[in-house]
């Protein structure tokens, strides 16, 4: 009888040993492992909000100890736990000062992603590539002139180590961007680009952006050196990133652009924004300014950031506009807003994201003159981009028309993380990169340190 009763619970063991062991080999088989270095900016934990098949759910994080990695931490523990399809990531933690020595060392991945104080990142972006990691690096790759001549050397490690370098570029996701793109790549409607003036440029990007914000359904604690130019980078060099990538993503794409040649910064401005004690305390969680502050504190309590910038150059002789602004809190019900205009010969394509538009980007479509053969375009060109992006249709606006688009396709940015991730895995599956991506990656910085420079050298 004793017999009988064993052989059912044998039997159970033996099924769950294997399917235990099939789930570890299946686990060791998937072909990327992240490596989490330093992640002091929350965009590091926004990499892993999504799970990934290709990608080990085992993580190992190499951090200083204190309270940047507890929020990373917390934050990787918050997606777990959640209720709407939790993930499972395990994080394999190694807390040290020595954490970028003992990364090289054990090498427990080959996939590093960087998001977090930018003092040091093209060292470690550099370093990482020269012992065999391949690397995700959050904006900015770069956050001035000598740094971009490190930038330059990491691609060329990068291609001849046959590893991929690559950044997170989210804005390549968000909808109405999208859309604008797709629009000005149709002659019928956009008609060409225009070259504009320095007065009038052919295309313009603003991004505005706040201090206190909500991330991931909380308010989120900011560290104190993010306020500090000298390690997270001037507004110039770190936001204006991504308005640079689209600005060469939107009007040339897919082209492969030539820093050299291609490119001339004719004005650049920078300047701050005040942060009061109890402002930085809000948001830090600390009592007082680090003494790494002092340089930029008047009136003993009142922080100026130069978080705020604005470029205007030529691309390919295209004039092109962008312009940063930072502010400490934003107006109820708003949030981080985008404006973008692009001007073609027959349309101006439109993003606005202000009050009238209850601060969702909105796009609209306004022809330089109305009339039934543009009309006629227009409903044409939305009806076969509907087809490619369910849920996009057309109404009339003040000036022109306005492209409806359904909640489906607004994902949100913290979604757009997931998009960017899900490209890098196919890259890396693939062994490279499009032709034009390192190019107009190494393009970008150019344009965003040369203006910096420009700006610090600007009298006015």
């Amino acid at each position: 009888m004793k017999k009988t009763t064993l052989l059912p619970l044998l039997a159970a063991t033996i099924i769950m040993s294997c399917n235990n062991e099939s789930a570890k080999q299946e686990e060791t088989a998937k072909p990327f492992r992240l490596v989490t270095l330093d992640p002091g900016h929350f965009h590091a934990a926004l990499v892993q909000k999504s799970m990934y098949p290709d990608v080990d759910s085992t993580v190992f994080v190499y951090a200083p100890d204190g309270p940047d990695l507890q929020y990373h931490l917390d934050r990787i523990n918050g997606y777990n736990t959640r209720a709407d399809n939790p993930t499972h990531w395990k994080e394999e933690v190694y807390k040290g000062n020595d954490f970028f020595e003992k990364m090289i060392a054990e090498k427990k991945g080959n996939v590093v992603v960087l998001a977090g104080n930018n003092q040091k990142k093209t060292e470690y972006i550099l370093e990482s590539l020269k012992n065999g990691f391949n690397v995700l690096a959050d904006k900015p790759m770069v956050i001035d002139s000598k740094g971009f001549e490190e930038l330059k050397q990491a691609f060329e490690t990068a291609k001849n180590n046959k590893l991929l370098l690559y950044d997170i570029m989210t804005e390549r996701s968000e909808i109405t961007t999208v859309l604008q793109r797709e629009l000005s790549m149709m002659p019928d409607v956009f008609g060409e680009l225009q070259k504009g003036t320095l007065e009038q440029p052919a295309i313009t990007k603003e991004s505005v952006h706040h201090f206190y914000k909500y991330v991931s359904g909380s308010v989120l604690t900011r560290p104190a050196w993010f306020m500090d130019v000298a390690q997270q980078g001037e507004g110039i060099v770190d936001v204006m990133t991504h308005l640079v990538d689209l600005v060469q993503w939107e009007c040339f794409p897919d082209q492969t652009i030539d820093y050299t040649k291609d490119i001339q910064v004719d004005k650049a401005k920078r300047w701050t924004t005040p942060m009061s004690l109890s402002q930085f305390r809000e948001i830090t969680k600390l009592d007082s300014f680090p003494s790494y502050f002092t340089r930029d504190i008047t009136k003993d309590s009142i922080l100026n950031i130069y978080c705020n910038g604005e470029i205007n150059y030529t691309l390919r002789g295209v004039h092109a506009k962008t312009s940063v602004i930072w502010r400490y809190k934003a107006p109820e019900g708003g949030g981080d807003t985008h404006y973008s205009i692009m001007r073609g010969t027959k349309v101006n394509l439109i993003i606005r994201q202000g009050a009238e538009e209850k601060y969702i980007p909105t796009l609209y479509i306004e022809p330089i003159k109305k009339d039934s053969v543009i009309a006629k375009a227009i409903t044409k060109a939305i009806n076969d981009l509907s087809a490619k992006y369910n849920g996009v249709k057309l109404s009339n606006s003040a000036n022109g028309w306005q492209v409806v688009i359904s909640e489906k396709l607004r994902e949100g940015h913290e979604a757009h993380f997931a998009r960017v991730m899900e490209r890098f895995l196919d890259y890396l599956k693939n062994g490279n990169l499009p032709s034009w991506e390192v190019p107009n990656m190494i393009a970008k910085y150019y344009t965003t340190t040369k203006g910096l420079e420009t700006a610090l050298n600007n009298k006015e």
